[in-house]
């Protein structure tokens, strides 16, 4: 089950907070997330007060990450990622929050391997995992959460503000 965090593209948008630290940036290789994926997701955007919704397209192979979000079937953003350049198409009305880069590091949280993700983190940063949950900490305080239940991830992005609930249409390989 992938949370292709591609909802997550949306959740870069969330700057209703501001934040009270940098999360880390991850930019991990595709082929390091071990298995191809296609997925279609709905994704349900929560920060301040607000409530979105939108439809996500995420597809990863061993050489690109494609991830395209839909709202009110209309095209707000398409990323591209091949390991070493990022590509942006946005759509005018896109908030200008909506961030890239962050949206790809939500992605690669919820769904690259445990170990690719331990490999780039700074010194101060480290990730936990339990039951059906994965944290990114850093002094012992929580900034981003992801749980999965099913074909449902939640991610919790406590340095940005907002809250992101991932349902895939179909399931990806197990964690």
């Amino acid at each position: 089950m992938a949370v292709p965090l591609i909802a997550l593209a949306v959740a870069g948008c969330a700057q209703v907070v501001r934040p009270h630290v940098a999360l880390p940036v991850l930019q991990l290789a595709p082929s390091t997330l071990g298995y191809e994926l296609a997925e279609q997701q709905r994704l349900v955007f929560h920060f301040g007060g607000e409530r979105r919704e939108m439809v996500a397209l995420l597809e990863v192979d061993s050489t690109d990450v494609r991830l395209a979000v839909e709202v009110l079937g209309q095209t707000g953003v398409r990323l591209h990622w091949d390991g070493e350049t990022l590509e942006e198409r946005r759509a005018s009305w896109l908030p200008p929050q909506v961030k890239s880069a962050r949206v790809l590091d939500d992605i690669q949280f919820v769904l690259w391997p445990l170990d690719a993700i331990r490999s780039v983190l700074p010194t101060d940063w480290h990730v936990e995992s339990g039951k059906n949950e994965r944290r990114l900490v850093r002094k012992g305080a929580i900034w981003l959460a992801a749980r999965y239940d099913g074909a449902t991830v939640t991610l919790e992005n406590v340095a940005d503000g907002y809250r992101l609930e991932v349902q895939s249409v179909a399931a990806a390989a197990a964690r």
